[in-house]
């Protein structure tokens, strides 16, 4: 049931903030599409390190209506969220006097989620996702850093940072 409340409840939520977000940030056609597919590229990387981790025995989540042992409506927050939101963000902020919340974003955003993992299922045991293993916390932190790297290399490889060159092509 906790899946099919979070898709009924939470993604329509998600996705109206993402796009009064849109109006906002005002990106380019190319920056929105770069930074969707940096964050798909970091949803489709968040399923293949769970998947990997349940079949390892490193976690696992506790949900009802799993499928293939993955919580799937649960990836729409790190493909939006911490994906394309998050690059949006990086790419308006990167030029100028904001420069530097860019670049807590880009260290702090990893950091930051697999900090909440680990707190979360080891400290106050709230969390979804069970660690099984004592790699479990080390390997949330790299996956967290592949993910958000991975989707960023993407997302700049596509909308480069330096809108003069985005200007010229």
């Amino acid at each position: 049931m906790e899946i099919q409340a979070f898709a009924t409840l939470v993604i329509p939520f998600i996705l109206v903030v993402y796009l009064a977000a849109l109006l906002f940030i005002r990106p380019t056609r190319s920056a929105l599409l770069a930074s969707l597919l940096g964050g798909v590229v970091m949803g489709v990387i968040n399923m293949l390190f769970d998947l990997i981790a349940y079949y390892a025995h490193w976690w696992h989540y506790t949900l009802n209506g799993l499928i293939l042992h993955l919580p799937i409506p649960f990836y729409v927050t790190p493909i939006l969220v911490y994906g394309s939101f998050v690059y949006l963000l990086i790419w308006r902020f990167w030029h100028g006097r904001g420069h530097w919340f860019a670049l807590l974003l880009v260290i702090g955003i990893p950091l930051f989620r697999a900090t909440i993992d680990i707190i979360g299922s080891i400290v106050t045991q709230s969390s979804y996702t069970i660690f099984d293993s004592i790699l479990a916390g080390p390997l949330d932190v790299l996956m967290w850093l592949v993910m958000f790297y991975g989707g960023f290399f993407v997302f700049t490889r596509i909308a480069p940072l330096d809108r003069r060159i985005e200007k010229e092509a």
